[in-house]
Parts: structure tokens; sequence; C-alpha cells
């Protein structure tokens, strides 16, 4: 079966609300893929069960179960590479996209892809610049992905620190803008919405963006969108609380605790950490970092929340919200310590040297010279 260029749409909410176990449900997509191995939208499925799981080794699993017999699908490569990207193999997923993509280059999942490893590796303009090269083939994508895909580009521009222009342009242009076509998924246009005005938010360059996201927190107040994907959900409360509508956002919350509760308890042990990192941002928008720090603890990482249904890019901008909060916080030791092992692994984010800048000069460390030396150099490096 060959999987459709717009991608297949799924029940989220059979995947993550279902009282079915989730290992029961990924052992019955594997038995369907070992009788029928060609039947990709399957396989697309049983990957975003996998996703709300936070199991991308199970998800590679699947791939690799079925691959044999797919090898001239561009689809299967996309789809290889995003499991190998999850779990850290850069250079296994950059080869997997780089053959998805030459099979057919309007494949948008290797597209994807490539984007997410140029990205990490801080290959900013490079990024950018294949993307917008690929974006005439978006037009048959999905709400989701074709505002995915800029939402990529936008991310791109903020982290090689472009004038923030062209972060307005791709928002306007690509993400809200899709929010005025009739058949546009409206709920998978806001996260993306609302996740690039959370980036900017932690980044302090939400006030050059006026009104937008009071415009955005608007729509969102609509329920209509809300408990569709917990990732959306985290979202919304902050966005409610940032621009005052408390009673809305406490609203969310409390109906988010009620779902957790009907819940298995298994499941309910797993969620929590969904419902811990809402709660933080709950407060976060609000003004009180202190109590949202304490929320999430000396030891946050937000890898550990992948179960909201969140990629490593997506749920980075949680950490980014983590690190703000202990330097505003005055936790200058802790917020160094997390920083530099970072950095260790990405030293080319000229924003995140600043952050180290502040927590050394918090903590009347010398070393700040030396971060606000690097941080001028990758500021001027990618887009200037």
């Amino acid at each position: 079966m060959t999987l459709p260029h717009f991608v297949v749409c799924y029940s989220l909410t059979y995947l993550v609300a279902s009282n079915r176990e989730s290992d029961l449900k990924y052992e019955f997509h594997s038995k369907l893929l070992k009788e029928f191995p060609r039947d990709l939208v399957s396989l697309k499925r049983a990957q975003i069960l996998c996703f709300y799981m936070g199991r991308p080794d199970l998800s590679l699993s699947l791939v690799h179960q079925v691959l044999p017999q797919n090898e001239g699908e561009n689809y299967i490569y996309g789809m290889l590479a995003f499991p190998l990207l999850e779990l850290g193999q850069m250079k296994d997923a950059e080869e997997a996209a780089k053959r998805g993509f030459a099979i057919n280059k309007q494949d948008s999942w290797s597209q994807h892809a490539l984007c997410h490893v140029l990205q990490y590796e801080c290959r900013f303009k490079e990024a950018v610049n294949f993307m917008e090269e690929c974006s005439s083939s978006w037009s048959s994508c999905s709400s989701f992905m074709l505002t995915h895909n800029w939402w990529h580009v936008a991310l791109c521009y903020l982290e090689g620190n472009a004038p923030r222009q062209r972060v307005l342009e791709v928002y306007d242009n690509y993400i809200w803008k899709e929010l005025d076509k009739a058949d546009a998924a409206n709920a998978e246009v806001y996260l993306n919405a609302v996740g690039m005005l959370l980036r900017l938010c932690v980044h302090g360059e939400l006030d050059s963006f006026g009104d937008r996201l009071k415009m955005l927190a608007e729509c969102l107040t609509d329920q209509a969108s809300w408990y569709l994907e917990w990732h959306l959900d985290i979202l919304t409360v902050w966005a409610l609380a940032k621009t005052g509508e408390i009673p809305k956002a406490q609203d969310l919350l409390k109906g988010l605790k009620d779902r957790i509760s009907r819940m298995t308890k298994k499941k309910q042990q797993i969620m929590q950490r969904g419902m811990m990192l809402a709660e933080a941002l709950y407060e976060y928008g609000r003004g009180n970092e202190r109590h949202g720090l304490d929320l999430l603890g000396p030891d946050f990482d937000a890898n550990d929340c992948k179960m909201i249904g969140a990629s490593d890019e997506q749920v980075d901008v949680f950490n980014e919200v983590w690190y703000s909060m202990l330097l505003n916080c005055g936790e200058a030791t802790k917020a160094i310590e997390v920083l530099e092992k970072r950095i260790k692994k990405r030293n080319g984010i000229p924003y995140m040297w600043r952050l180290l800048e502040r927590g050394y000069k918090l903590a009347n460390r010398p070393e700040a010279g030396i971060a606000n030396e690097q941080a001028n150099t990758l500021e001027s490096a990618y887009f200037n």
C-alpha cells in the first residue's frame, strides 16, 4: 500500500485516551505488519502510537521489520529517519532521509528529517535554504505538516539569531495564515503557532510580535481544541495564563486532571509528568516562576515528558523555560551546571551562550567574558 503524500490522519484521541494498554496495541500492529508488510498506513499508525508511548526504539523496530519489502518506497525512509532522530542516531537518520529524498524530492517527511539533522548540528542557514527550496512541494501536505515544516524554518531563524522580522514573516504568512483556510485542521495549526510564540517568550522576543499571542489565545479559549493532544493542552495552558485568561486556564487544568483520574493506574503514573509540566507552565505564564521551578524540581529534563506527544525539538522549549526560571530565581550554580552540559551537546546556539553568560555573571565567575565572546561570534555567523 502506498502512503498518501499528505500523510495519514489517525485518531490520536483513541491512541491517547483508550483504556487498553499501549503495549497490547503495539503487539497488534506488529502482528498485522508481519502479515501485511507493505501496509505503510498501518506502519504510520503504529509509529504514532510509539510516539505517544515515548518509545522510538519500538518505532524503529517496526520499520526494520518491514523495510525489506518496501525498499523502493520513499515514504519508508522518512519513517525510518524519525525514530533514528529521536534515538540520537543522527548520521543514520541523515542517510535514511537522503535516500528517501533521492527517490522523491517532494517527500515532505524526508525533507523534515533532513531539516532535523541540520538543525541539531546548528547548520541553521543550510537548513533554512534547504527547506525554503523544498517549500513549493508542501501544497499537498496536511495543515499540520505544512505549518510544522515552516515552524522548523522559523525555529532555525530564531536559534541562528536571524533578524526577528524573518521569524515574524514565517509566522504570519505560513502558520497563522493557514487558519484562514476552511479545511485547515485548526488544532494542529495551533500547536505550531503557540509553540513558536512560547519560544519567543522564553527568548524575551514576544513583545516584538505585538498582539499575536492575545489573538491566538482568544482562539484557544474555544474548548473545541481542548483535550485533543496533551502537547497542545500544555501550550494552551501557558498561552491562556500569559494573556490573563486565568479562569479558562484553570478549567483546562482541571479537565486534564479529571482525564488522568479515569486512566489506568499504570497510565496515571506515566501522565503525572505531563500534568506536572502543565501546572508549571501555568505558573510560568502567570509570572510565578519560583512556584513553577519548584514544580519542575532540580532534576527536570523535558525528554522525560515525551509521553505528551512531542519530538525532541518540540519538548526542548520546556528545557529553555526551566533554564530561564533557574536564572530568574537566582539559582546560578544549577543553571551553570545544566547549561554547560547542554552546550557540550550542541555548542552552536547563541542563545544558550547568552544564558550561560548570565549564569556566570550571577555567580561572579570570570568565564562570563568567554561566554560573551562565544555568543558574539555565533550571533554574527549565520545570517548576518
